[in-house]
């Protein structure tokens, strides 16, 4: 092989080896953060139920779920709040002090971001709710009211193609 060649080769070979390096290491270094948060089964079970891969005390994670009803409790002479977290399993507890979200309630979808200082207990410094696609900010909700009700048309409820399909499934119901 001509030496021009070789040195050529040489050279996309520790290219291509530097790349894969580099690949590997940043892969390893996020092999933790790449989940986007763990369920509260996921803390207190570990992932998939093995308790190898449950987060450890001391590290910072997102947990995800529903806050449970009838478990928040505010602290009257400052802003921390103390509310459970479940899925289908088991809950877990969240400390968070700070403003709360508007959209936080009882039986609301969050995730919240912390450090874990128990088994069962998450420091928050971050907490968001979750709302699904028909969410509407109140104060758009009221422009849109004041907007769309004079023109005869209703934010809410069902609309006029919901009415007549409504209408025709019964009928054809009826028929039957």
């Amino acid at each position: 092989m001509n030496p021009r060649r070789k040195s050529r080769l040489s050279i996309i070979i520790f290219v291509i080896l530097g790349i894969s390096i580099a690949t590997g290491l940043v892969l390893y270094a996020l092999r933790q953060n790449i989940d986007l948060f763990y369920t509260p089964s996921e803390v207190v079970e570990g992932k998939d139920g093995n308790p190898d891969q449950k987060p450890e005390v001391g590290q910072r994670i997102r947990v995800g779920g529903m806050v449970v009803e009838g478990s928040v409790s505010r602290d009257p002479k400052s802003l921390k709040v103390r509310f459970d977290v479940n899925d289908i399993g088991p809950s877990i507890t969240v400390e968070y002090e700070g403003i709360l979200p508007d959209l936080f309630r009882e039986g609301q979808g969050i995730v919240a971001q912390g450090v874990l200082k128990e088994p069962t207990l998450l420091e928050a410094t971050e907490v968001l709710a979750k709302h699904d696609e028909n969410y509407v900010p109140p104060e758009l909700g009221e422009k849109m009211q004041k907007v769309h009700k004079p023109m005869g048309a209703e934010l809410k409820g069902e609309s006029e193609a919901d009415r007549r399909y409504k209408e025709t499934q019964q009928k054809s119901q009826e028929g039957r």
